[in-house]
């Protein structure tokens, strides 16, 4: 029996998921990573303790400003102008208007 190792392929799976990782962090996913099991799993670590970039601009999301707006719509009041710099007064200014 031969004592070199044989490299197994990425699965399908782990390409879907590095894929969605590279989308959420804004970077690229290299071709020679996806072709050894091994060394996308390395990159998958790697990428997933990684903070995505969403979560570092402190700007509410869109989801959250529609969701405001629509509050404020039903309630008659105006989002404040502050809140839509900060997503934490976003999410206090729903809480509290819901």
């Amino acid at each position: 029996m031969d004592s070199t190792t044989y490299a197994l392929p990425a699965t399908p799976k782990q390409i879907a998921y590095a894929r969605s990782l590279a989308l959420r962090n804004q970077t690229l996913l290299p071709w020679e990573v996806q072709q050894d099991r091994r060394s996308l799993s390395a990159w998958i670590d790697a990428q997933g303790q990684m903070k995505s970039a969403a979560a570092s601009d402190p700007r509410p999301s869109s989801k959250q400003v529609a969701f405001a707006e629509k509050l404020a719509r039903i309630k008659r009041r105006a989002v404040p102008d502050e809140c839509f710099r900060d997503k934490g007064l976003m999410s206090k200014w729903i809480d509290g208007n819901r």
